[in-house]
């Protein structure tokens, strides 16, 4: 789709995490320049504040399996709806979050204009868990499994249509952790799944533009980057750090080279949580992140 102007939609949620902090993640990625940063690139930025989130200790948790659903879904409603209008506009919209449950809003949004599409989704974990599946009951560990219509009828709204994303389009990077239940649904749908393993014998350029062809094609192109999809190492900031991935440099050409397919259609940055950083550390690499997503070059 080429450069595209940007609207800033921020979503401090934190119910469908297992700890707290995450709900400061906006903040602390504005802070560290995100707007200052894109309108350098000559992209002109909108801001459009927070959607409305419940705070856990005022709301009833609900099932076990799907701690904070309802109140999730709520919030999810209002990102897509705003996701959705930015697509209207020409924009480009990027979700910060919160959690990573924020995505089914995101995609959600996406979807309800243009149909089921694809998604590159950088991340530790799978996020392919479902009610069913689920070790912990956090649905931050299901909204890929739920913008591919495999969770329950719980994740279903008018906001967006289900399924969200197409299987054969969606590809899982950087992952060093999946569950009994995300295996037999990367099995059963064929998504692609790139380890870590894998991006260390290939090397991210390879990885990177097979699953840009799997997505070149579809509706809309959706980036989901959860920051602990990078090395705690350089991004400490996050609830649920696994050692061994991405460096700052294979992030970057990762990002760099959504920038040179042209695809990206919307983008979300989660998981950054600054109680668990070290001086704005996280944050500030996720705006660079978003930059190089966004067209920043060095010459």
């Amino acid at each position: 789709m080429g450069r595209r102007n940007v609207a800033i939609i921020g979503a401090e949620l934190d119910l469908g995490a297992g700890r707290r902090g995450v709900d400061m993640g906006p903040s602390a990625i504005r802070y560290a320049g995100l707007g200052d940063k894109i309108e350098a690139l000559g992209l002109e930025v909108a801001d459009w504040g927070n959607v409305e989130v419940a705070i856990p200790e005022t709301v009833a948790t609900g099932s076990e399996r799907a701690r904070f659903l309802g109140d999730i879904k709520a919030a999810c409603e209002q990102i897509a709806g705003r996701v959705a209008e930015a697509s209207d506009l020409g924009l480009l919209p990027l979700v910060l979050g919160g959690d990573h449950s924020i995505a089914l809003g995101t995609v959600g949004g996406m979807a309800s204009r243009r149909g089921a599409g694809a998604a590159l989704w950088f991340d530790a974990h799978g996020d392919l868990n479902t009610p069913d599946t689920t070790p912990s009951g956090n649905v931050h560990g299901m909204p890929l499994a739920a913008a591919l219509g495999q969770a329950e009828d719980g994740f279903r709204s008018d906001a967006w249509p289900l399924p969200a994303l197409d299987p054969s389009c969606v590809s899982l990077i950087g992952v060093r952790s999946l569950d009994d239940g995300e295996r037999r649904i990367v099995r059963e749908l064929g998504i692609a799944v790139y380890t870590m393993s894998e991006l260390d014998r290939r090397g991210v350029e390879d990885v990177m533009r097979e699953a840009l062809g799997r997505a070149r094609g579809a509706p809309f192109v959706h980036v989901s980057l959860d920051m602990d999809a990078v090395d705690p190492d350089v991004a400490p900031g996050v609830g649920t750090p696994v050692r061994g991935g991405l460096s700052y440099r294979e992030a970057h050409l990762a990002m760099e080279l959504v920038a040179e397919s042209g695809l990206l259609d919307s983008f979300e940055i989660v998981e950054v949580n600054p109680i668990l950083d070290r001086v704005n550390e996280t944050a500030e690499l996720a705006v660079e992140l978003a930059a190089s997503a966004l067209g920043a070059r060095i010459l």
